[in-house]
């Protein structure tokens, strides 16, 4: 091989990019020294561009194709100095491919609440997030102005910008569009579309385009979520004195299923229950709508104590159960005795039935004395 051949096969002849990534944007083809072959040949695949820098100058933009870098196709190489020896003279250039397709699914949000005036709210407070797509539009207008000399450039770099312009952009749009807060869910579709129209123009300034840009949410603080939903539950309650009455009646229902609460819990919620039924059953004056009253609902008593009864445990067998007038009954006649042993429920055991206070009671009741004379 001849020293001719050695130096002609030192130099680049195939120069391509496949990309494998997801958000490389611009990438710099490498080579020592940035020599190029004169006729060498340059691919450029569908959804790239290929940038041709000269001695620091833009010089070309190739899009998908098939290309011979020679004089005929590029102008500039007619002002370079080919050498006087027996091979093609190389140029010493860069070429920088961008990729044109569609970078999908990039976030934006509102960092801070913005404030506006709604119609109905007043002064009020919302955040917004959603997605969009972005695409280079001008090849050549984008490496001016935002990639410059960066081998490799990735989305990133650029998306932080790029939500700024959207949120400033959507901020002014949203107060100025006096949309209500409860209607902007339905208008989305429109308020994505005022949106991209006003940040085009500034898009179009870094030779980017925006093909796609959805909302997919706008949300009110907490406090005022709450409120609202304060609102419309009491909308779903509608007449609020019917409203009060079934709720009296649930409360009944569950102080009755209440084992806790026995017939007490009852015997309130029914007091209650009907006191308030009275309340909203009374007329108001001149024939006017019934009116609440403020007078307080009297106090129920108290339920009676629950009687206990008695069973009586005698020669190995139970008889009962005995109420305590019959045991009364028992004791005066002899049936019942001191040393019976008697229960009742809740308590432990037999037990002697004088050792039961409320029997023992029933033992030491004496007759009075007869009267003078008899």
């Amino acid at each position: 091989m001849g020293i001719f051949d050695f130096l002609t096969g030192e130099f680049i002849d195939v120069i391509h990019w496949t990309d494998d990534t997801r958000d490389t944007m611009v990438w710099r083809f490498e080579r020592e020294g940035h020599e190029i072959k004169y006729g060498a040949k340059l691919t450029v695949r569908e959804g790239q561009a290929a940038v041709f820098v000269h001695e620091g100058q833009l010089a070309d933009v190739f899009t998908p194709g098939l290309y011979m870098l020679e004089t005929n196709n590029m102008p500039i190489l007619t002002t370079l100095q080919h050498w006087d020896h027996g091979f093609k003279s190389p140029f010493k250039s860069e070429i920088y491919f961008v990729n044109t397709t569609r970078f999908n699914n990039l976030k934006w949000g509102t960092k801070n609440p913005i404030m506006l005036r709604d119609p109905e709210f007043g002064p009020t407070r919302i955040r917004a997030f959603g997605t969009y797509t972005i695409r280079v539009r001008e090849p050549a207008r984008f490496m001016t102005e935002i990639v410059g000399t960066d081998g490799e450039f990735t989305m990133d770099e650029i998306s932080f910008q790029i939500r700024n312009i959207i949120v400033q952009e959507f901020s002014r749009a949203i107060a100025g569009s006096g949309i209500p807060v409860l209607d902007m869910a339905a208008n989305t579709a429109d308020l994505g579309k005022l949106i991209v129209a006003e940040v085009s123009p500034v898009l179009e300034q870094y030779g980017l385009e925006m093909p796609e840009f959805y909302i997919e949410n706008i949300s009110l603080p907490p406090a005022v979520e709450a409120a609202l939903d304060k609102r419309t539950s009491m909308g779903l309650a509608g007449d609020l004195g019917k409203f009060t009455q079934y709720s009296a009646a649930e409360a009944m229902t569950a102080a009755a299923s209440n084992p806790a609460g026995g017939g007490m819990a009852a015997g309130l919620g029914a007091g209650m229950g009907m006191a308030m039924a009275q309340n909203m059953a009374r007329p108001g004056p001149w024939g006017a709508a019934p009116q609440p009253q403020q007078q307080a609902a009297a106090p129920v008593p108290p339920p009676p104590p629950v009687e206990h009864v008695w069973h009586i445990a005698e020669n190995g067998e139970t008889r009962g159960p005995f109420s305590r007038a019959d045991m009364g009954r028992m004791a005066t006649s002899g049936e019942l005795k001191r040393a019976t042993h008697v229960w009742t429920a809740g308590q432990d055991g037999w037990k002697l039935a004088e050792d039961v206070q409320e029997l023992a009671q029933l033992f030491t009741i004496l007759p009075p004395p007869p009267p003078p004379g008899v």
